[in-house]
């Protein structure tokens, strides 16, 4: 019998092997870059905005499969999501959207997309980023 955890570590695999999402936009609303500096993984998100919400979505990176994999289903996630309930995703949220809750030492990794689309969207709609990107 295939445990869970199995299949979570399959979905990520299957995800930084196939980067969907990987790539650039061109004109995007908004753009950010961020950097795990306990690691060295990177990532740039691309967002077009329409109507309040994330109309398309790329990002270029380098990282591991946890960095890449997790941005790569974040990326997917928020698709067509009102740009206000994607700032209020918390880490439970996240844990939910990818599938699995990582060690604390690969937090930061599986943190990475997520925090750049958080950021970037909080520049946009020129709010406070700390009180959202908290425990990201």
């Amino acid at each position: 019998m295939i445990e869970m955890l199995d299949l979570y570590a399959e979905n990520l695999i299957y995800n930084y092997e196939n980067q969907t999402n990987k790539g650039r936009l061109d004109n995007p609303t908004i753009l950010m870059h961020e950097e795990n500096i306990s690691c060295g993984d990177q990532i740039t998100v691309y967002i077009r905005i329409e109507d309040n919400k994330v109309k398309d979505i790329k990002y270029e990176g380098i990282g591991c499969i946890i960095s890449m994999g997790s941005a790569n289903i974040v990326c997917d996630y928020v698709k067509d999501k009102d740009l206000n309930d994607i700032i209020n995703l918390n880490l439970e949220d996240l844990f939910k959207i990818i599938g699995f809750t990582p060690t604390p030492s690969r937090l930061h990794c599986a943190t990475l997309g997520l925090r750049a689309i958080k950021h970037a969207i909080l520049n946009y709609l020129s709010k406070d980023s700390e009180k959202y990107l908290n425990g990201l």
